[in-house]
């Protein structure tokens, strides 16, 4: 077939197809535009999810008269600078639109109205194009002093065929709330507010520049929830900037719908950027889980090409793997000064479990002389206790082995000042008093009770010292009187054997032993008394699972914790009084003890107020 040239109106829907995908990618091009214009105060109006009006004003600068019928023209833009010679560098991308591609694409496939004043004064003006069909600039009334009307109807009725692929009203007004929700995440000093089907569904005030202004808007959005329980992150590294918040592993969801990534200012969908930071919360939640997280990149527009996708939804790094060394050094700096912190929903989900199940005479009363009460011993104080604790807790009162990166200020413990005599009350997780059913630590505080699970808190402590050890070169191994012959499905064999060396690094020594079976000679210290044969299972599952879909040098983390969740202490064991307090001593140092590997909490913590609401004296 001879090649021909398609005619402009098909050109621009075509250009549409890309750039307009639904009424939400519409809102989004036209409140970026707004944006760079220096708007201020942006309101957005949708009727039938989009597709029958939107609306879009702002204070921003305007446009004059001549400058409206260029604004509707393809590939005409006042966002790009030419030199002297004409030529434009599109390296240097320091806006969020620039194609000029947004407004001619709109108006191809439904009905535009711009109208506008500028803000150097002057009558306003408005344009109209239908179908692509421009009509004449004409003068027009406009109900403030300078910015710029958009008015859009009947979007797709030009593309019919694009109408069908529409999802309902609902699902459609919902993406736009979403689009909003992004936009104002980033630009926390410009007020929004969104109806939709002439209901306000949306009013956020403009909030002063900065972190603390940035925090009450995504308090705003994502609720007071997140807002407690999320970590300020502000590191930069070779001229890239990474600021926003993080939440607590412990206040983690079910799916990756709470992660918002900006990267100058830009919402995007990134896979470095979400990859970097599942990789910084590996260590801290299981594989079904994932943080919460705002965060906002600022580079150099040369060190990142924003012209990668039609609807800018896409970005490219000169540098990934700095970006990403960046994102998760930063990410796991902050959680590492959270300390044993544990999010706050931890203890109001308790507390709800609580009112659910409480009735008057629901059950037997307490009495520390009752089953239940396993553990009680109303001793007096705790010193001795770190001693007794490593009798029966291996490496729980290491104190070489607490975990204090070299750029990161230690915590600093009651522990570490001897002589001083303190309240045991005092600590931040008080002093034990009791263990329930062999399995739950229960705490006295000044002002509460805290409950801990044993063998999460322990599982912790013992991973975080494998970690020293793995950054050391120095895991410490322990020889078997007699190894171990492991019998395993050929497959699991092989792939044992074939990372016997970085297995070596975390202090397994394992070796081939036939097809169907390895030989374990050695296994971490730190383990003391494992299940080898289980271990090895783990280890040979979480291989499988994994495969090559991620670096073993990431996997190794995990691994380690397989291996940590076999060394610490089990549920059902019985621990006398110094144990525990030394147990809860040892949270207290060690970063990230608020949760196990699994991003499971591993206490829960009930204030005083909260426990006297919950029986009516308040």
């Amino acid at each position: 077939m001879p090649i021909r040239r398609l005619p402009p109106e098909t050109v621009n829907r075509i250009a549409a197809g890309e750039v307009v995908e639904r009424p939400a990618s519409a809102i989004k091009e036209l409140v970026e535009n707004a944006l760079d214009a220096g708007a201020t105060r942006i309101e957005i109006q949708a009727d039938g999810g989009g597709l029958s009006r939107i609306l879009i004003a702002d204070d921003g600068h305007g446009m004059a008269a001549d400058q409206l019928a260029l604004a509707v023209e393809r590939h005409a833009t006042s966002k790009l600078e030419a030199d002297d010679a004409g030529d434009v560098d599109l390296l240097r991308i320091s806006t969020l639109g620039f194609r000029g591609e947004a407004l001619p694409s709109i108006g191809s496939v439904a009905r535009l109205t711009i109208t506008s004043r500028p803000r150097e004064g002057g009558d306003a003006h408005q344009i109209t194009v239908e179908g692509g069909d421009q009509r004449p600039v004409a003068p027009a009334g406009f109900p403030g002093p300078h910015g710029a009307r958009v008015e859009v109807r009947d979007l797709f009725y030009a593309t019919p065929a694009r109408l069908k692929f529409m999802k309902s009203e609902r699902a459609e007004a919902m993406a736009i709330s979403e689009e909003i929700k992004r936009q104002a995440m980033a630009h926390e000093a410009v007020a929004f507010t969104l109806d939709l089907d002439g209901r306000t569904t949306l009013r956020l005030p403009a909030e002063h520049p900065g972190d603390h202004g940035r925090l009450k808007r995504l308090a705003a959005l994502l609720g007071r929830d997140f807002e407690a329980n999320a970590l300020l992150i502000d590191q930069e590294r070779d001229g890239v900037r990474l600021t926003g918040y993080a939440g607590l592993p412990t206040y983690s969801r079910g799916n990756a719908a709470h992660q918002y990534l900006f990267v100058n200012g830009r919402p995007v969908k990134d896979r470095l950027l979400q990859g970097a930071l599942r990789g910084a919360y590996a260590d801290f939640l299981a594989r079904d889980r994932h943080p919460a997280a705002v965060l906002f990149l600022e580079v150099d527009p040369l060190y990142v090409d924003v012209n990668v996708h039609p609807a800018k939804a896409e970005v490219r790094f000169r540098d990934p793997a700095m970006v990403r060394g960046l994102i998760v050094g930063a990410l796991r700096h902050a959680l590492a000064g959270a300390g044993h912190r544990a999010s706050t929903t931890v203890a109001a989900d308790a507390l709800a479990g609580f009112r659910s199940h409480s009735g008057v005479g629901s059950g037997p009363a307490y009495s520390p002389s009752s089953p239940s009460a396993q553990g009680w011993s109303g001793w007096q104080g705790w010193a001795g206790s770190a001693t007794a604790a490593a009798q029966v807790l291996p490496g729980l009162n290491d104190r070489s082995a607490r975990v204090e990166a070299a750029d990161l200020e230690p915590r600093p413990s009651p522990l570490d000042a001897p002589g001083e005599v303190i309240d045991p009350l005092d600590f931040p997780l008080g002093a034990a008093r009791a263990q329930l059913h062999g399995t739950y630590i229960v705490a006295q505080t000044r002002d509460g009770l805290v409950v801990v699970d044993q063998h999460a808190a322990h599982e912790r402590l013992v991973y975080e010292r494998m970690k020293v050890q793995m950054a050391a070169g120095a895991v410490t191994r322990q020889a078997l009187l007699t190894p171990e012959v492991v019998e395993l499905d050929p497959a699991e064999a092989e792939r044992i054997s074939a990372r016997v060396d970085e297995l070596a690094q975390l202090g397994l020594i394992v070796e081939p032993f036939g097809a169907g079976a390895v030989l374990v000679r050695e296994t971490p210290a730190l383990l003391g008394d494992t299940d080898v044969q289980g271990l090895i299972r783990d280890i040979a599952d979480d291989l499988a699972e994994h495969g090559a879909a991620l670096a073993l040098s990431e996997r190794l983390g995990e691994v380690c914790g397989t291996m940590a969740c076999h060394g610490s202490v089990r549920a059902g064991r019985v621990l006398s009084a110094p144990e525990m307090n030394a147990l809860l001593r040892q949270m207290e140092a060690t970063p990230h003890s608020g949760q196990c590997n699994h991003g499971r909490p591993t206490y829960v913590e009930l204030k005083l107020n909260d426990l006297e609401k919950l029986f009516g004296r308040r």
